[in-house]
């Protein structure tokens, strides 16, 4: 039995209250159970409860057994000095209050109703499951579902914003170099997050606008910090490029990242870390303001068009600096940009507008729902349990509840979690 097992029967009031007396055998009514406390004190504030047909107004403190108030030092502790009510599981020990009177208490072991016991040993079983529920997931109505996965998008949402304010914060709110950041990143992909991250940081933002009107020099810009103009050449591409960044290296100051940091084994051609460099190369020099373009554009084929960018000559027959290849136009997909959309577009878009208090929660889940669900293990195995994710609206939002709340059994904070506990 756990404690916040407790104050969620408390909360819900999932005992039977019929003629409910305390420990001493004292008449108990519950007129209001308080407001749960998530900080430090007592777990239920400013609770009403009448004891022997007295109101009294305070706090209620739950425990799983009567000696953990001499265990957590209570008694020591003046915030607990409201406490009007003590709930607990088990009775072991009197518990007395400072004016040595017995602290007024009520063991509702006997009192919760049975079936809510024995759904929530199911669910807190030490049997090894992927998600705790996945013998009844299927069992819950699908209306609480759909409004369980509306928040859980809008709260991964949230979570993803703690990072942004976090590079906000960094660059003094400049929402064009954070996008610039963020976007680095997920050309990266999973394999190169972290290279592309750290190819972002090693240019001051300030430096790609004084060169993104020159598509020649942001990408010796991009490819030298990248690490990758620090060899030989024997084409004429590489080597302008070089001579191009020594000169900027110079101007501005700059320390390259060393390309070992990327990954090309067991890559795509087309993800080849050269290819993504080059595609944002060339879409900071077709977009002087992209951020500002994104934030405006709600229509996802004007989106996909900002991210129709051409290449270098030098890239159709090439993947590498160092070996030609067969012909072939380099384009960004329409299934690349999804991916940008989910992981940075819409997640920075959900903070700028919040931070004007211009959200409106329908257009961004009008946008996600346009595009196809991710593909991965997590996705996966909900289809196993034909829970079947249709847009990535509904991917995004399982892939919250599954890491937020299934993989650290919240089940008692999920609203799936709470109709399984309550079914008789």
């Amino acid at each position: 039995m756990k404690e916040e097992f407790l104050h969620y029967v408390w909360k819900q009031q999932l005992f039977s209250k019929t003629s409910l007396k305390s420990v001493d055998l004292k008449s108990i009514e519950i007129i209001f159970p308080g407001i749960y406390n998530t900080n430090s004190g007592p777990d239920f504030l400013n609770a009403k409860i009448k004891i022997e047909k007295i109101l009294w107004v305070g706090n209620v403190e739950i425990h799983v057994k009567s000696s953990d108030w001499y265990v957590h030092q209570h008694e020591k502790d003046t915030n607990y000095d409201a406490v009007i009510l003590h709930v607990v599981w088990e009775d072991d020990v009197e518990v007395f209050s400072k004016n040595n009177q017995r602290l007024p208490t009520i063991e509702i072991s006997n009192l919760v109703v049975n079936d809510v016991v024995i759904n929530y040993q199911e669910l807190y079983s030490k049997q090894q499951r992927w998600i705790p529920c996945q013998n009844t997931i299927n069992s819950v109505d699908s209306f609480v579902i759909n409004n369980w996965k509306e928040r859980l998008f809008f709260e991964r949402l949230e979570d993803k914003s703690i990072v942004i304010q976090k590079l906000l914060k960094e660059s003094n709110n400049d929402y064009e170099a954070v996008l610039f950041k963020l976007l680095a990143k997920n050309f990266g992909l999973k394999t190169n997050a972290e290279a592309f991250l750290n190819f972002a940081n090693s240019i001051d933002f300030s430096i790609v606008r004084k060169t993104q009107v020159d598509a020649f020099k942001l990408q010796a810009l991009f490819f030298g910090q990248a690490g990758f103009l620090q060899e030989d050449f024997n084409e004429e591409y590489p080597i302008n490029l070089k001579l191009e960044y020594d000169y900027l290296k110079h101007k501005y100051a700059l320390e390259s990242i060393h390309n070992k940091q990327f990954q090309f084994f067991r890559m795509r051609p087309s993800n080849f870390p050269t290819i993504r460099i080059a595609q944002l190369s060339a879409l900071y020099f077709k977009h002087q303001n992209l951020f500002s373009k994104l934030m405006n554009v709600i229509d996802l084929l004007e989106i996909y068009k900002l991210f129709a960018v051409v290449l270098d000559d030098f890239w159709k027959t090439h993947y590498t600096f160092h070996k030609a290849s067969p012909l072939r136009i380099k384009k960004i997909s329409k299934q690349f940009v999804d991916l940008l959309l989910i992981n940075t577009i819409i997640p920075l878009k959900f903070n700028y507008l919040k931070s004007r208090g211009e959200v409106f929660e329908e257009d961004f889940l009008f946008l996600i729902k346009q595009l196809k669900p991710e593909k991965n293990s997590i996705i996966s195995n909900f289809e196993a349990l034909k829970v079947i994710a249709k847009d990535a609206f509904e991917t995004q939002s399982l892939l919250q509840l599954k890491n937020n709340y299934c993989a650290k059994k919240r089940c008692l904070h999920c609203a799936i979690g709470n109709v399984i506990l309550n079914k008789t």
